[in-house]
C-alpha cells in the first residue's frame, strides 16, 4: 500500500444521496409535516373549546348578579316588613299599668329624709355639728358617756 491511498482512506468521501434515500427523507419530513398539522388543529380546536366555556362562564356569571341583585331587594323587602310586625306585636302585646300611688299610711312605709352623699370635705367644712366648746362633755375630759338604756 502507499502513502496515497492510506490518505484517501482518511478523508471523508461525500457522495450524493440516492433518489431512494431521497424518497424516504422526503417521506420523513411529509410525516412530520402532517403530524404537526394535526397537533396545530388539535390546539385550535382546544383553543375554541375554551374560549367557548369562558364565554360560557361569563354568562352565568352575570346571570347570577341579576339573581342575586334581585335577592337581596327581596331580602331587603322582607327584612322591613319583618321589623314592622314586630312592632306591632310588641305594640299588640304589651301590658299597660295604671299609674299607682304608694300608701304611705303605715309607718313602715313613710317616706325617708335624703341621704346627705356629698364628700365629708364637703359636708364638714361649716364646722361639726355639734359646737364642742359650749358641750358639758368637753369640760371633763375623762367623760365617758352612760350606756342607752
Amino acid at each position: 500500500m502507499s502513502l496515497l491511498n492510506t490518505a484517501a482512506r482518511r478523508i471523508a468521501r461525500h457522495r450524493a444521496a440516492t433518489p431512494a434515500e431521497l424518497r424516504q427523507e422526503n417521506r420523513l419530513l411529509l410525516n412530520r409535516q402532517a403530524a404537526a398539522d394535526d397537533f396545530f388543529a388539535l390546539l385550535m380546536k382546544d383553543r375554541d373549546e375554551v374560549h367557548n366555556l369562558w364565554r360560557h362562564a361569563e354568562e352565568k356569571v352575570a346571570d347570577a348578579e341579576i339573581v342575586v341583585v334581585c335577592q337581596q331587594g327581596q331580602i331587603d323587602e322582607l327584612t322591613a316588613e319583618n321589623l314592622a310586625l314586630k312592632a306591632k306585636l310588641a305594640n299588640t302585646a304589651a301590658v299597660t299599668v295604671p299609674e299607682m300611688e304608694r300608701d304611705t299610711t303605715a309607718f313602715e312605709d313613710q317616706a325617708t329624709e335624703p341621704i346627705d352623699a356629698r364628700d365629708l370635705q364637703a359636708r364638714f367644712a361649716a364646722g361639726p355639728v355639734v359646737d364642742l366648746h359650749h358641750s358639758p362633755q368637753a369640760a371633763d375630759p375623762t367623760h365617758i358617756p352612760a350606756p342607752a338604756a
